[in-house]
This record gives C-alpha cells, structure tokens and sequence, in this order.
C-alpha cells in the first residue's frame, strides 16, 4: 500500500483581453493540444508570480533570494556583524566564502569590469554566472562563518571543518520557495534541491485565435497645425477560459524542509505553513505580463484540490477534444461539465479511492461540479482545511 501524500489542484480561470506571458516576439504564448491552437502560459510564468504573492503569506525568514548578485548581499550580512569591515573587505570575503559553500566562481563581470578599468571607475562587485538561490537562513549562516574568519578568510577556508561548514550551510535550513520549487547549483550538483512542486503549463480549453490591437497615442504637446499621432503600434492579444495544474508532493517537501533541523523540531509545522502558501499563492496569483495595459484581474471560478495517496493525476485530458461555445457563448459552463463527467470516470477506471477532495466554486455556470468534493465557502476555508488535512496526515504517520 502506498504511504505517499500527493495534493493536485486544479482551476478554471477566465481571463479576458491579455497578454499574461509573451514569446520572443511579443504574442502572447500559445501550444497545439487536441489538434488545435490554444493560448499558453508557461510553468515558469505562474511560479514566479505565486513565488511574488509569498511576500505577502510568509515572513521574510522563510523565503529565499535568487539573485546572481548574491555577493553584495551577503555582504551586506557580514559588515552588519563585522562593521569595521569596508564594502570592498566583506565583497572579497562574501565572494570567497560563496565559493567555498557553492563550488561557483563569484566575480566581477568580465565586461562591467573592462568598461570600469577603461573609464577609471570602481571595480564592480562580484557576481555568481547564473542565477543563485539561497534561503535568508543560508545567507544568515554564511554571514556569521564569514565574519569569524574575515582576518585572513582564505587560510580560514583552507581549514577543511570550515569549508565543510559552509557548504553544510548552504545545504540545510532551506527556505520554502527553494523547498517547493527547487534549486540547480550547476557547479556543486550535490546541494541542489529536488522541486516539491511539479506547474503545468496553463492551457486554453477551447481553440484561441490570436488578435492584435493597433493602437495610437496623441502628443499632449501637438498643436493644431500638426494634425495626427504621436504614436502607432500594435499589441498581441488573446482571451481564454484556462485550465491550470499543480501538483505538490509533500513527502519530498517534507524531506527539503527538514534538512538540518534540531532533533526536536518537527517538519511538519513548516510543512503546513509551506502547502498552506502554495494553495494560496498558486490560486490567487496571476502573471504581471502588459497587466497595465489589459488589467486582466481575475480570479479561478472554479477549483477542484485532490489529497491523494498516490501519483498525481492531471485531468487536461478532459480538453484534449475543444469545448465551444454554447449558443449564447462563454466556455465555462462546458468546461465544468467536461470535468464534472470525467474525473469520476478516470479515478474510477484506476481505482483511485483514496482520494480527499474539496470544492471551491463561483456562479451557476460551476454549478455541475457540484459533489465532486466537499464544497467550501471561500479561499481562506480552502487553505485552512487542506493545511489542517495534511498535517493530519503527516501526524497518523508518525
């Protein structure tokens, strides 16, 4: 019998006149599924943004960095315990310690570096080359190993219990964002970090047809004698009824967060807090793409979360045919249809009875999905039921 816990969540989203997440050309993104051309927007597109609406549900000590800048920032950390320090010490010895917990080179850019020696200017700080992720904990633990060596921090870091600190560091007490969406150190494979979270990509339900708008925009400054626009242009543009899946696997969440915890703190406190996040963050968020142009603010009018104890199942499949419109248009009511006939079918062909549902949904047209979960009231019900579920299910297995 399977022990894991799996938790699916699965929306049906609205979103009018948009352009949420753009190709290289500025279109709005797009996919073929079912034979057809659907409006896209990519995995990495909604993490980021559910990654942004953590500020709001996590403090900041929960939360990492991900930033090739990483350097100036921990140095900001080291001369804060070491004042005496000037920004170019601690910038030498963040950079020296950063290497010595990631196997990467930190170092002033070759280009901003040539250009500084050519005009004279400071040297720049030093940069990791591609992005790094580190937790505010990591960061706070490299600050204080660096501080304690800063005299002389590459004899410091010669000592090999030093340099095994610091890599320790930077491979435990990981932030719930590195947690949930992982992290790739591609100098030092042995502390990356295997996502929780697995984002598909969100689909249209229904064949889009991409327009543009061709817009003008009129000099304030103009007079009368110079007639016509200031400006012309055209913007890309799609609306689409979408469905987005996510899916968490709290056991190796579980796993990522409790890496380098005392003996008597549990996982499972920051396991709830983590899911709790995730629920809600990766409902409630939207991508930012030309927001200020289309103010395409909406909210899923359905949503379906699965507490499973095996593997997740997605359920685009159910679209894989295109909804159309009904004679008085809208895709919705179809789409909720299409789930509400072929979740049960699919679960009961695989014999999946182990399964704990719930139901958050908007507005007649979501009306049949009715009983395929326990119905609740609002988001903060949701997010509080399923925390209090899998802390339940964490603790029955203790």
């Amino acid at each position: 019998m399977s022990h894991r816990i799996i938790l699916d969540i699965h929306a049906l989203q609205n979103v009018p006149p948009s352009n949420l997440n753009r190709d290289d050309t500025g279109a709005p993104k797009s996919a073929v599924y079912g034979g057809v051309p659907r409006a896209r927007v990519s995995s990495q597109a909604w993490k980021r943004a559910t990654r942004r609406a953590f500020a709001d549900l996590l403090d900041p000590s929960e939360l990492g960095v991900r930033t090739r800048r990483v350097a100036e920032l921990l140095a900001t950390r080291i001369t804060a315990l070491s004042p005496s320090l000037t920004r170019e010490q601690a910038l030498s010895v963040a950079a020296e310690v950063l290497q010595a917990a990631t196997g990467s080179k930190i170092e002033p850019p070759q280009r901003k570096a040539q250009d500084a020696k050519k005009n004279g200017g400071p040297e720049p700080a030093p940069e990791a080359s591609y992005l790094m992720f580190l937790s505010a904990r990591q960061l706070d633990g490299l600050a204080d190993l660096a501080a304690r060596g800063a005299d002389d921090i590459k004899t410091f870091l010669k000592d090999k219990d030093n340099k095994a600190q610091a890599k320790r560091i930077a491979d435990t007490r990981h932030s719930v964002d590195i947690a949930l969406f992982g992290r790739m150190v591609a100098d030092s494979t042995d502390i990356n970090v295997d996502a929780a979270t697995q984002v598909a990509h969100a689909l249209s339900v229904h064949q889009v047809a991409p327009e543009s708008d061709y817009f003008t925009a009129v000099d304030d400054q103009s007079t009368d004698a110079e007639p016509g626009a200031g400006m012309i242009g055209t913007i890309d543009f799609n609306s689409a009824t979408l469905y987005r899946y996510a899916a968490l696997d709290i056991d190796l969440l579980e796993h990522n967060l409790g890496q380098g915890l005392d003996d008597d703190e549990s996982p499972a406190t920051p396991v709830r807090r983590a899911v709790e996040a995730f629920v809600d963050g990766f409902i409630a968020s939207l991508p930012t793409g030309k927001i200020n142009t289309f103010g395409n603010h909406t909210l899923p009018d359905a949503v379906i979360v699965k507490l499973r104890a095996a593997r997740p199942i997605s359920f685009v499949s159910a679209f894989e045919n295109p909804v159309t419109a009904g004679e008085s248009g809208g895709h919705l009511e179809e789409a909720c249809a299409r789930l509400a006939r072929y979740i049960p079918e699919i679960e009961r062909a695989y014999g999946d009875d182990t399964t704990t549902a719930w139901l958050l949904r908007v507005g007649p047209a979501t009306e049949t999905l009715t009983g395929i979960g326990t119905e609740v009231a609002s988001l903060k019900e949701l997010v509080a039921t399923i925390g209090a579920a899998v802390a339940d299910r964490l603790e029955q297995r203790r």
